[in-house]
């Protein structure tokens, strides 16, 4: 049986051969990339939420491929190679856990956070919240930039405290529709859409697995929802709200069963 640094070194060479021989590997730019390595990270984020072990198999190798492909493309550009790619995450790693590789002593994961953000404050980051993607879906990005700022201390201290926050948000937010000023109701809304991520984050949920489920089950629902007035040989889009309703009721009954 092959090890991984055979495989890996094998897909190395794969990627070397259709960069030099394939005419769309050889018209790929890292633009072109992008948007695809975006789409195979999202299928991966399926599989992990679905815990589809051989669809997480498959979707790591289509991303490592990408990784790969990016770092052909720089050798050729004369920016780093493969080699300096894996030796800087490696260092990186071993200069961010001291308390491994060196005599600092943590108690803790919360610790490890902590000393992580300092470090990286020593390595020349302006600020905590630098290494926050700009691209980051804007829920994902809410939680990093809570996540991060509480790591140096800005954090609330009781949880009854964080939804007072979101109580005082939402009637802020009534304010706002009752003015009827546009600008306002969104800014509010976003305030409030803030305060409950944080409020998640003292769940210990992560809101945006919590809402990605609740997608899921609203679709499962609707379809079953389609499915059953068809049954009846009916046409969905022409039944009353009321029949609708029932037929979702239905379907939640279904779905606890």
């Amino acid at each position: 049986m092959s090890t991984h640094l055979e495989q890996f070194d094998r897909l190395v060479d794969i990627m070397d051969e259709l960069r030099e021989k394939c005419p769309w590997d050889k018209k790929q730019t890292i633009e072109t990339l992008r948007h695809l390595t975006i789409e195979e990270t999202y299928e991966l984020a399926d599989a992990i939420l679905d815990e589809d072990w051989k669809g997480m198999k498959e979707e790591i190798g289509d991303i490592m491929l990408h990784l790969v492909f990016y770092a052909r493309i720089a050798k050729e550009q004369d920016q780093f190679t493969l080699s300096d790619a894996l030796e800087s995450i490696c260092e990186k790693l071993i200069r961010r856990h001291p308390h491994i590789y060196g005599d600092v002593k943590v108690e803790n994961e919360e610790e490890v956070k902590q000393n992580w953000e300092k470090l990286k404050l020593k390595e020349g980051k302006k600020s905590v919240l630098a290494g926050v993607p700009r691209s980051l879906p804007a829920m994902v990005k809410a939680t990093r930039l809570q996540d991060k700022s509480r790591q140096v201390g800005f954090e609330w201290k009781d949880i009854k405290d964080v939804w007072l926050k979101v109580d005082e948000e939402m009637e802020e937010l009534k304010v706002a529709v009752d003015s009827g000023d546009f600008d306002s109701i969104e800014a509010e809304f976003g305030d409030l859409m803030f305060s409950l991520v944080n409020y998640a984050r003292f769940l210990k949920v992560d809101p945006e697995l919590a809402l990605e489920r609740t997608n899921r089950k609203f679709i499962d629902r609707f379809m079953q929802m389609e499915k059953m007035a068809e049954n009846e040989n009916k046409v969905f889009h022409d039944l009353s709200l009321e029949e609708q309703d029932e037929l979702w009721k239905k379907a939640k009954s279904n779905e606890r069963r």
